[in-house]
């Protein structure tokens, strides 16, 4: 048997932390047993579905990485394969028709409100004459649910799950204006599409008792369940963004780099030992249905943004470079110079050490692209005193002097001054990577200057030592 897996998400909001998740464990599974990961866009929702989402989707999926097989299913598209379904249910004695009122229907819900419990349709129209419909309604078609035992799904993360029947009333498979609803159409695709595994949130855990009776009333084949735990904030409670829960495009504009989020993803209520960093292709050998645990997981930004820093630091410098640029781009409100990018690689070893994410190695490259007289922060200019001009005048004399601008020569040049003029290291460093970048932290101060070039390291040093005070 070939394992098919799908991701079905509905498109009317952004990809989120849960819905990444969800695909991320549905494509694991699906490479490491060889099979195939499809993609569904579960749009029967059409007043809140938007391109937008979709978009959004598509966008979130392509930046994880996550590669679908075959074409995308829309299924809206499926529309009238689904109603003919519905009516086949009707022949064949496993649906009817409901020529409920609305009326009839606010009176259920409030008995139900008064009772405290769920709203269950009554089965009013289940064995009643056709000819007793009032006039007026359009009916809507109705799943024959079985009323006594119980439905088991044997679900591969939460085992055996037992509900009885009782507690499932009949659900609508057709509106009165004809078009089919998600219960009906997610059996329909499923089917269609051969899906032998369906893994999502196990809030869907009872949808998955409906849709199981649906399967057999057609006489197919369920898929195999894996119902995954939701994820919860570090408090214990519903996922929000004030958890830190936000799109995954948001994700990406933070400066998290994919592989972090997917390696993060993935030890969101999955496990191996004791392994934390897990690369995608351990990840393929390794992932198994059976240790995904049945605890909610909690989300916490602080981790995200520790394993995102061991990320960077063991990223690629070129490819590290190529993801910086456009968070550069932000920072400077304009396209950064190609040549100062090239002197910024040679950055890279140092900066990406000192961030957890791309934002923050943007936010301490950007002296390298910023335009004279440069702006000391405040810590900075803590350093710039009348004392420091001073010595940053004598250095700038001598620094002049220097035409090969190279570390094995600006080291010696700077260390022979500072004992020459009886100084410490601080009393010349912290002044010179003020000047330079304006700030108090940066790279090694000599890779600083090199990555500045000679022209405007010297002109960075005279804008400083010759201001008034």
């Amino acid at each position: 048997m070939t394992v098919i897996t799908r991701f079905a998400p509905s498109p009317t909001g952004f990809l989120h932390v849960g819905g990444a998740r969800t695909a991320f464990f549905n494509w694991l599974y699906a490479r490491h047993t060889g099979g195939k990961f499809l993609l569904r866009i579960e749009d029967t929702d059409r007043a809140r579905s938007t391109d937008e989402a979709v978009q959004a989707i598509f966008d979130g999926l392509d930046w994880l990485g996550l590669a679908h097989d075959g074409d995308v299913v829309f299924q809206f598209s499926g529309a009238e394969r689904h109603t003919a379904l519905a009516l086949q249910l009707l022949e064949t004695g496993h649906a009817y028709r409901c020529w409920c009122t609305p009326d009839e229907l606010t009176e259920m819900r409030e008995q139900a409100r008064t009772e405290r419990r769920r709203m269950l349709y009554d089965r009013r129209w289940r064995d009643r004459d056709p000819a007793e419909a009032p006039a007026g309604i359009t009916p809507v078609i109705r799943f024959r649910a079985p009323i006594t035992g119980e439905t088991v799904v044997e679900d591969l993360v939460q085992g055996a799950v037992r509900v009885a029947n009782a507690q499932l009333d009949d659900m609508i498979l057709l509106r009165s204006d004809g078009t089919p609803t998600y219960m009906l159409s997610v059996v329909a695709d499923d089917h269609d599409m051969n899906v032998t595994h369906a893994i999502r949130g196990d809030d869907h855990l009872t949808n998955a008792a409906r849709q199981t009776q649906l399967f057999l009333a057609f006489n197919w084949q369920p898929p195999q369940y894996a119902h995954i735990p939701l994820i919860h904030g570090t408090d214990g409670t519903k996922l929000s963004k004030r958890h830190g829960a936000l799109a995954v495009a948001d994700y990406a504009e933070m400066g998290i780099l994919a592989e972090a989020m997917c390696n993060y993803l993935l030890r969101l209520g999955w496990s191996h030992g004791n392994d934390e960093i897990i690369s995608r292709e351990q990840a393929i050998e390794w992932f198994e249905l059976s240790s995904i645990g049945r605890s909610p997981a909690r989300f916490d930004i602080e981790r995200l943004n520790s394993l995102n820093g061991y990320y960077i630091s063991q990223a690629n410098d070129s490819s590290l470079l190529s993801l910086l640029e456009p968070h550069i781009a932000n920072l400077l409100e304009s396209t950064p110079d190609p040549a100062l990018l090239e002197r910024l690689e040679s950055l890279l070893p140092s900066l990406k050490t000192r961030a957890n994410n791309l934002l923050e190695v943007a936010e301490n490259a950007l002296f390298l692209f910023l335009q004279r007289p440069l702006h000391l922060d405040k810590q900075a200019t803590k350093y710039i005193t009348s004392a420091s001009r001073i010595i940053l005048t004598e250095l700038l004399t001598e620094l002049e002097t220097l035409d090969d601008w190279r570390a094995e020569n600006l080291e010696p040049a700077v260390s022979s001054f500072i004992n020459s003029h009886a100084l410490k290291m601080r009393d010349v460093a912290q002044p010179l990577r003020a000047a330079l970048t304006g700030k108090s932290v940066s790279p090694g101060i000599f890779d600083v200057m090199i990555s500045l070039g000679r022209e405007e390291s010297l002109g960075r040093l005279s804008d400083v030592a010759t201001q008034a005070p």
